[in-house]
């Protein structure tokens, strides 16, 4: 089965807690603190690799997460960095942030990678809040928070060569004979719904070859199955048109070569500028002086486009196809694959701790009971750091809601001594002693 979109839910690892430890030694008088830091929490890593052709994996599994940094030890022992998980997906992946709707990387080439989520940063032991004053702090920091995000995943093939054209023309057969790929081949249209790929051997070279599911009227629009297919010619560096040229559905080739270029050009410009070879399919059918084949010749060859004569039932021409394919190929420019342009700001993805409204505080006084709710991310980690035993650990959870503004917020809102101030689910009496 072949998979081109998926939805996933992605997570760093969250910081290791900074450790509250004092030396306990023997012969060490006041041997002070000796917390040691927590481990940085893992990041998520995207990575492209060869060895995938679709997002059949995210069908099953949804949730993807780094791993959380370890807590601080005693003696000044760093916690264990969280690991970092590095996320699979083939070459042509394009990932997008669904709450933005922006394009992060598109991921081309094997080895390509971006890392979408960082982790937290590791809290810092109590011997890092050892100063002239606090000689004794009985208290740490918190680790780094966790980011979480759900991206997007579409897969837009890589291949050197797309087959278009209307459905039923014979794509899926003229791929089989070039290739050793055994696509679905029957009487009716669409039988093809999923994209083909197979290797062309000419000569002393190859090629990647994909047959794309029929395009139809309307389908820059979507119609039929329009985005679904078009996005995978995006890709390739030649087209081969494949047009009926015995025209046995009763259409007229002429017209059927103009009106699937016509949708190219509307889906894409740069699309419709790519090298094209017309391959007039079904001439076992037909003479080769049949009016509908030398029409269709004669238009295509005006505007610069070769025509080949070709019946993929048969095998005749397919050999003149490939070695003109493979001359068109070596002619063609050696650009990357059409990429699109990451449009993700990244400035927004650093560690949580670095985001701009981390330190924010925000004040909510709730008309009904007075209480004074106050949130932040900086607030809440620094809260769950508090030892609510020590003075000093107090202080220094009052000072940064002072330094952020709130205290001044909080008055202006008619904050009185005794009034309830919330932080966390968690409740006191305001007091300006501190």
């Amino acid at each position: 089965m072949f998979i081109d979109k998926a939805r996933i839910t992605i997570r760093s690892g969250k910081g290791g807690d900074g450790s509250v430890s004092f030396r306990r030694e023997p012969f060490v008088p006041e041997g002070g603190p000796d917390g040691g830091d927590g481990g940085r929490g893992g990041d998520v890593i995207f990575m492209a690799d060869s060895n995938l052709r679709t997002l059949m994996d995210f069908r099953y599994k949804k949730k993807y997460a780094a791993g959380d940094g370890q807590d601080g030890m005693k003696s000044k022992k760093f916690g264990k960095a969280g690991e970092d998980i590095i996320v699979k997906v083939p070459p042509g992946t394009v990932v997008t942030d669904e709450k933005t709707g922006r394009v992060m990387k598109d991921l081309v080439d094997t080895g390509d990678s971006f890392v979408a989520v960082k982790g937290g940063r590791g809290g810092r032991g109590n011997v890092r809040f050892k100063n002239s004053v606090r000689q004794a702090p009985n208290f740490a920091e918190a680790g780094g928070m966790a980011a979480e995000r759900t991206v997007l995943l579409e897969l837009k093939l890589i291949a050197d060569v797309g087959l278009v054209g209307f459905p039923s023309v014979g794509k899926s057969t003229l791929l089989s004979v070039c290739t050793r790929a055994k696509p679905k081949i029957a009487e009716y249209h669409f039988t093809t719904i999923q994209p083909n790929l197979g290797v062309v051997e000419a000569f002393d070279t190859s090629f990647v070859m994909a047959d794309i599911a029929g395009i139809i009227e309307g389908a820059h629009r979507g119609a039929g199955m329009g985005f679904e297919f078009l996005k995978h010619i995006e890709r390739t560096r030649v087209i081969i048109h494949v047009v009926d040229a015995a025209g046995s559905e009763g259409r007229d080739p002429t017209e059927d070569f103009e009106k699937i270029n016509d949708e190219l050009s509307r889906y894409s410009e740069v699309l419709a500028a790519k090298p094209q070879i017309v391959c007039a399919n079904k001439t076992d059918l037909i003479s080769e002086s049949d009016p509908g084949f030398m029409k269709l010749k004669k238009h295509a060859e005006s505007k610069g486009i070769k025509v080949i004569s070709v019946s993929a039932a048969t095998g005749k021409g397919v050999d003149e196809l490939i070695a003109e394919t493979a001359e068109m190929l070596a002619g063609a420019e050696e650009d990357r694959p059409l990429k699109v342009e990451s449009t993700f700001d990244f400035s927004t993805m650093e560690r949580v701790e670095n985001s701009p409204d981390y330190r924010n505080v925000s004040v909510t006084l709730s008309p009904d009971s007075g209480i004074f709710f106050l949130e932040g991310k900086q607030l809440t980690k620094i809260f769950n750091s508090t030892n609510f035993n020590d003075i000093g650990s107090l202080r220094y959870l009052y000072k940064y809601i002072e330094k952020s503004g709130a205290v001044d917020k909080m008055k202006e809102l008619g904050l009185r001594e005794g009034d309830t101030v919330s932080i966390d689910g968690f409740e006191f009496e305001y007091s300006d002693e501190f």
